[in-house]
């Protein structure tokens, strides 16, 4: 079993502490781990229970929920940049942030397709949440987690019609810069090496189709939400990201995952 601290000891430590959702392979929380193992950073595992108050957490880092990098006594990092940023800064090498001005600009845009607000993982916890709630009267009427979540992201029929769309694009986009990519000689997303955008794409791609359960594990349930059922936006996805996908964990990331 995975050993997590709790926050008392968590904020009495020094170093890196990772703040995580106890047995969910949530795509952020993924993509931050992965990159902590990319830079051989050790880091504390804090659990962070999905819906729960988590009181003592919020009164740690100022958030409830994961992930969350705090590195000695500096302020917390919630989002997804600025843990990329802070995990370059405390080890330089590997560089996962190109140097070069353009590609470090084309990398940071392409992962805030992927990671940030109404990208890729925002559409499709979009999509997840059109499939939970109810389809009658005010869908954010309760205060159970699909209703605090959906008042997080935005959520209304509408949003979710729309972030169907986005997906399409954004999962088009990414195989034609694959497919550009290899045109040239890269197995990378960006430049000829290895950087974030491949980890994060490697993470969120499980909103796709999770790693097999061998790897994996997860509750049926859970992965049934995270499998993209939608036939024609499944014809979207390349067989090369998927194939990228388990390259970069083959090559780079810790398998299987501990959650």
């Amino acid at each position: 079993m995975t050993e997590y601290v709790d926050v008392a000891t968590a904020a009495g430590a020094r170093g890196m502490r990772l703040v995580l959702t106890r047995g969910v392979p949530g795509p952020w929380s993924e993509s931050a781990k992965g990159i902590l193992h990319a830079k051989r950073i050790p880091f504390l595992r804090v659990a962070q229970e999905a819906a729960g108050e988590n009181e003592p957490l919020k009164a740690w880092t100022g958030h409830a929920n994961a992930p969350v990098a705090v590195f000695d006594d500096e302020p917390p990092r919630a989002g997804w940049a600025e843990i990329l940023m802070l995990a370059e800064r405390v080890a330089p090498s590997p560089r996962l942030v190109p140097e070069d001005t353009r590609k470090r600009a084309l990398m940071l845009g392409y992962a805030h397709e992927i990671c940030g607000e109404l990208g890729f993982g925002w559409n499709r916890r979009l999509m997840m949440l059109d499939r939970m709630l109810p389809r009658d009267g005010d869908a954010l009427r309760g205060d159970g987690p699909a209703e605090l979540l959906g008042k997080r992201y935005g959520y209304s029929r509408e949003a979710a019609r729309a972030a169907r769309d986005r997906v399409a694009r954004t999962l088009d986009e990414l195989g034609r810069l694959l497919r550009e990519q290899s045109a040239a000689g890269s197995r990378f997303l960006i430049g000829d090496s290895l950087t974030a955008l491949d980890i994060y794409w490697a993470a969120f791609a499980a909103l796709v189709d999770p790693l097999p359960a061998s790897v994996c594990p997860m509750s049926e349930g859970l992965r049934g939400f995270y499998v993209l059922d939608d036939e024609a936006l499944r014809a979207r996805v390349a067989p090369e990201l998927m194939a990228h996908r388990d390259f970069i964990y083959q090559s780079y990331l810790e398998l299987p995952l501990r959650l």
